[in-house]
């Protein structure tokens, strides 16, 4: 007996496609509409996998809306080596799932969905948890993930005129200050611990080797965004620091095995999503020390994968292959 074929085609976007698609705009949408989702136990984020390699560290994240059939995976992670060949270090594949077959329907090129919904998950973070009157930022590192997040916290706190960075080598980055010279006065310092002080937004974004300042550096009123603690191990933050603070997180159970939550697990982690849901009222304090400890959500990845998906079909971009079964 011969089996009928069923014929369908596979979308696929590659990072070209991505980046002419893809905006601030459109990503503050659906990294919000991923927190909420979550918090009203609409979308599930399904158990990490994040194993280290020899060539580096290797991760999948998925999860699903089954009142949207929305349904996929990320696979992704961190290649240092990359960078001897002129290759970015942080790589990722975003397929989204037909989840009444289980067939593939689009491949997407997810560096760039990866930093924009990361950078658009700590901008909604700082409008909800940091001081409406805040000037000045610290940001430990210089590379995707710490130039995304200035760009959101100055998009979306015009307030903002001063930034300090910090590199690891110690030395200035002459890209990194012209890319934000024109929005803000922006400087290299090598005192760690006196850039947080003097700051009222703390942004670290590193590869999470170790405590990057003292906990006595941070000071009554300080929010911090922390996008580096994202495998067991990884720390960004120094002890005592988050029994201190008011710790909100993406996904309670996800932080505490690989955010900096991990290193402090007595304390209680309030879900961003149940704030902007409504779900949890937080009223800050003006000595209220946050943090908002990002590990990443699938959901925030397949939303705005869906949404691309959407736009280029639209728009007649990508490219459609036979994927017969």
């Amino acid at each position: 007996m011969s089996k009928t074929t069923r014929h369908q085609t596979l979308l696929l976007l590659d990072k070209h496609a991505v980046e002419s698609l893809l905006t601030q705009q459109d990503a503050l949408a659906a990294t919000r509409e991923a927190f909420v989702l979550h918090s009203q136990r609409e979308g599930r984020v399904f158990q990490v996998v994040r194993e280290r390699l020899r060539s580096g560290i290797f991760g999948i994240k998925s999860g699903d809306v089954e009142t949207q059939a929305l349904l996929g995976f990320k696979a992704a992670g961190f290649w240092p080596d990359n960078r001897k060949i002129g290759g970015e270090p942080h790589q990722a594949t975003i397929m989204l799932i037909d989840p009444l077959t289980g067939r593939p329907t689009c491949v997407i090129d997810g560096n760039a969905i990866t930093t924009m919904r990361t950078g658009a998950a700590g901008g909604l973070g700082l409008e909800q948890l940091a001081r409406p009157d805040s000037t000045s930022v610290c940001v430990f590192g210089t590379g995707v993930q710490a130039r995304i997040q200035l760009t959101f916290a100055l998009r979306l706190f015009p307030s903002i005129d001063r930034v300090r960075y910090v590199t690891s080598n110690g030395e200035v980055n002459d890209s990194f200050e012209s890319q934000f010279r024109e929005h803000c006065d922006i400087s290299h310092v090598k005192d760690s611990n006196d850039a947080v002080e003097q700051s009222d937004i703390v942004i670290t974004a590193t590869p999470g080797k170790g405590p990057l300042f003292d906990a006595d550096a941070v000071r009554p009123g300080t929010h911090l965004t922390c996008v580096g603690a994202d495998t067991k191990g990884k720390r960004e933050l120094p002890d005592g620091l988050l029994k201190r603070a008011r710790l909100f997180v993406d996904d309670a159970g996800q932080a505490s095995e690989i955010g900096e939550a991990q290193w402090a697990q007595e304390v209680e982690a309030v879900e961003l999503g149940d704030v902007l849901n409504g779900n949890v009222r937080f009223e800050r304090q003006r000595d209220d020390i946050t943090v908002f400890d990002m590990t990443g959500l699938a959901l925030q990845d397949l939303t705005l994968a869906r949404l691309l998906r959407e736009r280029a079909v639209q728009t007649n971009m990508g490219t459609s292959v036979p994927w017969p079964w």
